[in-house]
């Protein structure tokens, strides 16, 4: 009877991993530290697609979240009167940027969620000021909830529908900058993606026209300068919509003749995906009920 093979001992870590792991272990250490943090999270938001571990690192160590969360406490009253300069705008978006890491990442996430963490970033979302610092703290907190829904769970889904996520990101999405509107746009769609949201949506008509109508005012104003990036988040948006058989039928009034006529079309021409869901969701509104969710009456 042979004799097993000797068991292989794994690989040893490359000693530039270990003096990478170091050097993260020393900087999200330093974050406790008031003196130091400014710098810290400077570094640590540059280097933060280097560190593989980054987003186990920040949540298991002592004191780190409870630090971020203070970077983001301090600056609320700067928000109303706006008051918030550009200075404390990007420090706040560095904490912002290394909580977006803990909010992207599979061990992270569940965690995130269940301190309820994203509600700190709401009064974020709520400001309307157009200067430049508060437009960078829309994004950035915009970015932060875009990495929650990216990834398609719905336990996010399900919390964010328990929150004002909704009306928040429509504000933004009339009011907003293009790459704000953008984003915002993405997190509305991702959430329709969802059974739960889209049931969500659709549950009252109130519902369904808070957003059908903010969708129709972005289209409006896209007709003179259309940005592909942004009707690609509307037209996935109206088609998921089109899934539900009641709001399908409210579509037939309400969705914008400019999506049903010929005017994006050179805007998309390079774009076959986007031409093929607005295909599909002129198709869908043509169709006289069958094939799509139960849903209520939005009448």
């Amino acid at each position: 009877m042979q004799a097993p093979p000797p068991t292989q001992a794994a690989p040893p870590t490359p000693p530039s991993q270990q003096i990478q792991h170091s050097e993260l272990l020393t900087l999200v250490a330093a974050l406790t530290n008031s003196d130091q943090r400014e710098q810290v999270l400077l570094e640590l938001s540059k280097k933060r697609e280097i560190f593989s571990d980054l987003a186990p690192v920040l949540w298991h160590s002592y004191g780190t979240i409870s630090a971020l969360l203070q970077e983001i406490c301090c600056i609320y009253g700067s928000l109303s009167p706006p008051s918030l300069t550009a200075h404390a705008s990007n420090r706040v978006c560095n904490a912002l940027a290394l909580l977006q890491c803990v909010a992207s990442h599979p061990e992270t996430r569940g965690l995130f969620l269940s301190a309820h963490i994203p509600l700190y970033l709401y009064p974020f979302l709520a400001t309307n000021s157009k200067q430049r610092p508060f437009e960078y703290l829309r994004l950035t907190s915009l970015g932060v909830i875009g990495a929650l829904v990216k990834h398609d769970d719905s336990d996010v889904i399900n919390f964010l529908l328990q929150t004002e996520i909704i009306p928040l990101a429509l504000r933004i999405m009339e009011s907003g900058s293009e790459l704000s509107k953008t984003v915002a746009t993405f997190i509305v769609q991702k959430v329709v993606l969802d059974d739960l949201g889209l049931n969500y949506i659709c549950a009252t008509a109130e519902r369904f026209y808070a957003v059908s109508t903010v969708l129709q005012h972005m289209v409006t104003s896209l007709i003179d300068q259309p940005s592909v990036r942004l009707l690609k988040h509307i037209v996935r948006c109206y088609l998921r919509l089109s899934d539900n058989l009641r709001a399908r039928e409210a579509l037939r009034q309400c969705l914008p003749e400019a999506l049903r006529d010929e005017t994006f079309q050179q805007a998309l021409e390079g774009d076959q995906t986007v031409k093929k869901w607005l295909q599909s969701l002129l198709f869908n509104i043509s169709q006289q009920g069958g094939g799509g969710a139960e849903g209520v009456q939005l009448h």
